[in-house]
């Protein structure tokens, strides 16, 4: 009997961010290869205008056709108000999702949606902020049959931050191996990365005060690293208009390309990874600051691509290496030295690249062992 998973995404207010669809595809891809059923469920505001969501429903499933998940999208209400017959035609509903096996909550579900599937999995891949939100009441976390996270540190004594009660599973972030395959790029390619940029309304309070929480202000202590590396660095960011900064970054030496001319897509962003020489990246500040030993699940397309990635430090890891295939670093110089490194020896990074994802990430494994606990 083949088993039902529905997956709850948030894409829906993206549909220029390729990336971020490919969240939620990498974990539905690899439960299909397993020979799951996927159904794809998002949530949508009952006072959201019928035709805007039928318009973003008709390019969520324009997404998803290459892939054969645009026939199971299911649409649910964020409130107990039902939405309107007019947004969700061509739809399933959520009586119909919540026939499924597993609910795979990958998206800090409403507990009124969450409570009709007959079992529930928490996916986490916000590890530490989501037991911040938690414990401070900004959010409030339904009940789940069992709760995973991508963050290595979650759960543990050593955490900087607190369980909050709940017994965490820790599951790595995965690829599906299957649609991203290594791909050579011309030696004049550049390092790049795919970002959104400024996030006005991303603030996280601590002991000091509190930091933004956003790719700018991981990147500030880093802008002047292309003055320290003959390597190309290129940045594909959602900038919302701040052209300032566009020009800043230029000036210091980093090429800046828009991320939703070149990434709307899934098959955009994937293409944009593929044709570069690897990933150059810093960590959101919460990551660095609570230490949660995180790995992007860009980072991870571009390994699968056989794309050595060099990223942030965030933390103490039982199996992320730092210099073989991916590098970890602290300071520009610790960077510059391993951009140096990697374009020294890039064929066997490539392959040592390709060879962690297969190790840790590949979305087979990974959602196999997702099933195997969930129905524990």
């Amino acid at each position: 009997m083949t088993t039902t998973v529905c997956v709850l995404a948030r894409t829906l207010n993206t549909p220029t961010a390729g990336g971020h669809t490919w969240v939620y595809l990498n974990w539905a891809l690899g439960l299909r290869a397993l020979g799951c059923s996927v159904v794809w469920l998002e949530v949508v505001s009952p006072s959201d205008d019928p035709m805007s969501v039928r318009r973003k429903v008709g390019l969520l499933k324009k997404r998803l056709a290459p892939f054969g998940l645009d026939q199971l999208v299911a649409l649910c209400s964020a409130s107990a108000e039902p939405l309107v017959p007019l947004s969700t035609e061509g739809c399933l509903d959520l009586d119909a999702a919540a026939e499924a096996d597993l609910l795979v909550d990958a998206s800090y579900g409403p507990a009124h949606v969450v409570s009709r599937f007959r079992r529930t999995a928490l996916l986490d891949i916000d590890p530490g902020l989501c037991q911040l939100w938690v414990s401070r009441g900004q959010i409030d976390l339904p009940r789940h049959d069992v709760y995973f996270t991508i963050g290595e540190t979650v759960g543990r004594p050593d955490a900087l931050f607190p369980d909050c009660g709940i017994s965490w599973r820790h599951l790595p972030p995965c690829v599906a191996l299957d649609w991203w395959r290594p791909n050579g790029a011309p030696p004049s390619a550049p390092f790049t990365t795919v970002t959104n940029w400024i996030m006005y309304d991303y603030w996280v309070d601590d002991e000091q005060g509190g930091y933004q929480n956003d790719k700018r202000t991981g990147f500030l202590p880093f802008l002047d690293l292309p003055r320290h590396t003959s390597q190309p660095l290129e940045l594909a960011l959602s900038l919302g208009g701040a052209e300032t900064e566009r020009e800043d970054l230029e000036q210091r030496g980093w090429r800046v390309r828009e991320a939703h001319q070149i990434a709307a897509t899934p098959d955009d962003y994937q293409r944009y990874i593929q044709r570069s020489r690897g990933e150059f990246s810093c960590a959101k500040p919460s990551c660095v600051r609570l230490q949660n030993a995180w790995v992007s699940d860009r980072t991870l397309c571009y390994l699968a691509s056989g794309k050595p990635a060099i990223v942030q430090h965030t933390g103490k890891s039982r199996f992320l290496p730092d210099a073989e295939g991916l590098f970890r670093f602290s300071t520009v110089e610790e960077a510059a030295q391993q951009l140096e490194t990697v374009a020294a020896d890039y064929d066997r990074q490539c392959r040592l690249a390709r060879s962690l994802a297969e190790q840790y990430f590949d979305a087979r494994n990974v959602t196999s062992q997702l099933l195997e606990q969930a129905f524990d």
